[in-house]
């Protein structure tokens, strides 16, 4: 009996999500917060170059990419350690990057040289720069591996970049000021957000034209403050979360039928979000209220309000 009680106990205890631990790139602190999954507190903050901004994994998952944008510089960071192991060459202001799907290449948006710059990574080294439109910032890999998308901020397009060729060879109109662009898991749709133009374009792949505009209105917030930013999607494909930026909030949206489905108040000025593997939770950086916001995915509540250092950014998350 005492051993039957001791496993329906273990049974009742959160699973997967106690293993994760939280990377938040801190823009005006120059820091990285380093968030313990299971406790949810503050486990360590390692110092990196001046304005972090983007953040990525490795595909390995022994490192973490940080865009570095006042230092013009993407930092290697050891993640056992903590320590900043390499400058990479990234141009000028890079802002966000993207991965391609060998881990290989890493491909920098550079905001004040209008470009993309595509690093190699094992040879620490420019592999080429492609010329884009103005401001570029967003940036995403399909997942066949065969494009990078660029969004142009002062433009309202997106570049499409094809990695045989090294050439950018569409461009597609989005809303006013583009920050960020992500693919469905099929690669079938491109999901684009406009901070000032306040929608998600959502792009067919194929014939690189948008189908469809998502807006938003969460209750009492005024129009002028939904500025949607950071996009991800659930584990299942199945929702969309998006950051709508100084409306303070987060938007959640069906994949299927592109509806809005609820919201969610967070901090303030939430840029960034990123999603759990197993789909339990999302963790959002709040860049005015220096904190982090825990939601629960089954709920639609924030669990959770973590205090971090200034300015909060982009978010991964590392099993």
């Amino acid at each position: 009996m005492h051993r039957l009680s001791l496993l329906l106990a273990f049974s009742l205890l959160p699973a997967t999500a106690q293993a994760e631990t939280i990377y938040v790139t801190n823009e005006k602190a120059g820091t990285i917060s380093v968030i313990d999954g299971a406790t949810l507190k503050v486990a360590a903050t390692w110092p990196v170059g001046k304005r972090p901004r983007g953040l990525l994994l490795s595909r390995d998952g022994k490192y973490l990419y940080v865009c570095a944008s006042d230092a013009n510089a993407v930092q290697v960071i050891d993640r056992a350690s903590g320590k900043v192991i390499a400058d990479l060459p990234s141009g000028e202001d890079p802002e966000q990057f993207a991965l391609s799907i060998d881990g290989r290449t890493l491909f920098a948006a550079n905001e004040r040289d209008a470009a993309v710059t595509a690093i190699d990574v094992p040879s620490k080294s420019v592999a080429f720069q492609l010329v884009v439109g103005v401001e570029p910032e967003g940036m995403a890999t399909s997942p066949d591996g065969t494009t990078v998308i660029s969004t142009s901020e002062t433009d309202n397009s997106i570049h499409w970049i094809d990695l045989a060729t090294r050439s950018d060879v569409a461009v597609t109109a989005v809303g006013a000021r583009p920050r960020h662009a992500e693919f469905t898991a099929d690669g079938k749709q491109l999901w684009v957000s406009a901070e000032i133009g306040g929608d998600i374009s959502v792009i067919d792949v194929a014939s690189r034209k948008t189908i469809d505009r998502i807006t938003f209105a969460p209750p009492g917030v005024l129009a002028s403050s939904v500025m949607p930013v950071g996009v991800n999607f659930t584990p299942d494909g199945k929702t969309a979360l998006v950051a709508l930026g100084r409306g303070n909030t987060v938007a959640f949206v069906d994949v299927a039928s592109r509806k809005v489905t609820g919201y969610v108040p967070v901090g303030g000025r939430v840029w960034h979000l990123a999603i759990g593997a197993d789909g339990r939770r999302a963790f959002t950086a709040n860049g005015l209220t220096n904190d982090v916001s825990v939601i629960d995915l089954a709920t639609r509540k924030v669990v959770a309000t973590i205090a971090v250092d200034k300015a909060p950014w982009g978010v991964v998350i590392a099993d």
